[in-house]
């Protein structure tokens, strides 16, 4: 026996009403999901606590802080050690500088001296041979006046 078969349908007021809590449950049913999702990948996205490093990091860390303290221990020691060096540099260097302006000094009178006895004999020669002009001259001059006495007598 066979039964028939009926086709029930709701009158479409009330087909229309199920639709719309259909279309309602799936979006509510997204956004439940999205919000599981959501609190699922938020603490993988970082919003949790950073974690502590570990043993090893810690000790890694520690060695290198260490090791860069000796480094600018060691570089602190070296500029100190060149600072020396350049105050001895430098001091050296004025000690020169004096030196050298204490030679020029003297060579300075040196030049002086040299030139005052390379010159000197040539005045005293001048002054000698100024000397004997004048008395030439004065000679000249009586005898001008003696031949004038003369001729006018």
């Amino acid at each position: 026996m066979k039964l028939p078969i009926v086709e029930c349908r709701l009158p479409i007021e009330t087909q229309s009403k199920t639709v719309n809590r259909k279309s309602k449950m799936r979006v509510l049913a997204r956004g439940a999901s999205v919000l599981a999702v959501a609190f699922a990948v938020m603490p993988v996205a970082g919003c949790a606590q950073p974690e502590p490093p570990s043993i090893k990091q810690s000790r890694a860390i520690a060695a290198e802080n260490i090791e860069l303290t000796k480094q600018v221990q060691r570089l602190k020691q070296e500029i100190d050690k060149l600072k020396e060096q350049h105050a001895k540099e430098i001091e050296k260097q004025a000690k020169l500088l004096a030196q050298c302006e204490q030679d020029r000094d003297e060579w300075k009178v040196k030049a002086q001296q040299n030139i005052r006895k390379q010159v000197e004999p040539v005045l005293d020669a001048v002054i000698d041979e100024t000397a004997k002009l004048r008395e030439e001259n004065t000679k000249l001059k009586a005898q001008i006046e003696q031949l004038q006495t003369e001729a006018e007598k």
